[in-house]
């Protein structure tokens, strides 16, 4: 049995796949968050 339970680090051609993967979530979440506080601002301040 092997002990290594390291791992390698993406390959170069991949990190640019991971990149788009996080700006395709967090341009969505970003925007959500926004709006969510601008809306709980108006309702609370009127």
């Amino acid at each position: 049995m092997s002990s290594d339970s390291s791992q390698s680090p993406p390959s170069p051609d991949r990190r640019w796949l991971i990149a788009l993967a996080w700006v395709w979530v967090g341009v969505p979440l970003v925007y959500g968050l926004y709006e969510l506080v601008r809306k709980a601002t108006q309702l609370f301040t009127g």
